[in-house]
C-alpha cells in the first residue's frame, strides 16, 4: 500500500482547514478548564471537538477510497486493503 497521502488542492485545504479549526476550539477548551468555567460549558466544547474530528476523519477516509484503495484494487491488491480499512473501523 502507499503511505503517502495523495490528493489534489483542494482535499489538502479542506483536511487543513478543518484541523485548524480544531486547533483553536482545543485552545479555548484549555483557557475554559484554566480559567474555571462552567463544566457543561467545557463539556459542549469538546463535544463539537469530537464532531470535527469524526468529520475530518471522514473526509481523509473518502479520499483514502477515491486514490489508495482504489489504486490497490486496480493493482490486483483487494483483499490488503479491505483488511486494511476493516481495521481502521474496527478501532471505532
Amino acid at each position: 500500500m502507499p503511505k503517502g497521502i495523495p490528493r489534489d488542492q483542494s482535499v489538502q485545504h479542506a483536511i487543513l482547514h478543518r484541523f485548524q479549526i480544531i486547533d483553536g476550539n482545543v485552545s479555548r477548551i484549555i483557557d475554559m478548564v484554566k480559567h474555571g468555567e462552567y463544566c457543561i460549558d467545557i463539556i459542549h466544547q469538546t463535544m463539537a471537538v469530537e464532531s470535527a474530528l469524526k468529520k475530518v476523519n471522514q473526509l481523509i477516509l473518502k479520499n483514502h477510497m477515491e486514490t489508495c484503495v482504489a489504486a490497490e484494487i486496480k493493482k490486483g491488491n483487494t483483499d490488503e486493503v479491505i483488511a486494511e480499512v476493516m481495521r481502521v473501523m474496527e478501532k471505532k
